[in-house]
């Protein structure tokens, strides 16, 4: 059972309620339900409806989904201290994509009803979430406007990276932080080509800056990433 002050520290450090003061969390950890799901598993599909937002505790997971021929294309990665699914504060639309795990997971669910009565009880906690919501909007557009004038080396280059950091969040050393992922994987999540990715990869592979298995990727100076991307 995860005590309420572990559920407030957790909440602490999501973006999402940065703004928030320990009073505003504490009334969302006490509608917080503690939950965990086997690796391999969906926690919701692309079309359900979107009735519950999701912070990982431990684990990994993705988002991903299904182009009409059938391919499922990953979008993004999540591990601990990440929210998944934070729409469902707001709207019960339809599920934008299909979230599965990775490995076994522990998560927080909060209901999207529950939130959105908080909000109409406390108010500020709304006008701290939109403002908390505004600024991540424009942190993706600024983000989407400078991959448009990357190249695929960058756009890959920088995926390695953010990947680096969350390992290294979660314990993984300075050099040598091995990643769990796909080439197709880190192509989907910096949108480009299989082959233009792999190609990059295997540069990277030639300067001695990653080592490539099955289902995985070495980075052994993950420092030396930066200069690829611009």
């Amino acid at each position: 059972m995860t005590s309420n002050a572990a559920l407030v520290d957790l909440l602490a450090q999501v973006p999402v309620f940065e703004d928030l003061g320990q009073e505003e969390l504490t009334r969302i950890a006490d509608v917080a339900v503690p939950r965990s799901f086997p690796g391999g598993q969906a926690i919701f599909r692309e079309g359900d409806t979107s009735d519950t937002c999701y912070i990982l505790r431990s684990g990994h997971a993705r988002a991903v989904r299904e182009n009409p021929d059938g391919r499922l294309i990953a979008l993004a990665h999540f591990g601990p201290g990440d929210i998944f699914g934070e729409l469902a504060m707001f709207d019960d639309e339809r599920r934008s994509a299909t979230v599965e795990t990775l490995d076994d997971v522990e998560v927080i669910a909060i209901l999207g009803a529950d939130m959105r009565r908080l909000m109409r009880e406390h108010p500020e906690i709304a006008v701290k979430l939109v403002g908390t919501l505004g600024r991540r909007l424009r942190e993706a557009n600024e983000r989407l406007s400078r991959q448009s004038f990357q190249t695929v080396q960058s756009r890959v280059a920088g995926v390695l990276r953010q990947l680096v950091r969350q390992a290294q969040s979660e314990g993984a050393g300075e050099k040598d932080v091995l990643l769990t992922i796909t080439q197709a994987e880190i192509a989907q999540l910096a949108g480009s080509s299989r082959e233009s990715a792999s190609r990059f990869l295997a540069v990277l592979e030639r300067a001695g800056i990653v080592t490539q298995g099955r289902g995985r990727l070495t980075v052994h100076d993950p420092e030396a990433l930066d200069g690829y991307v611009y």
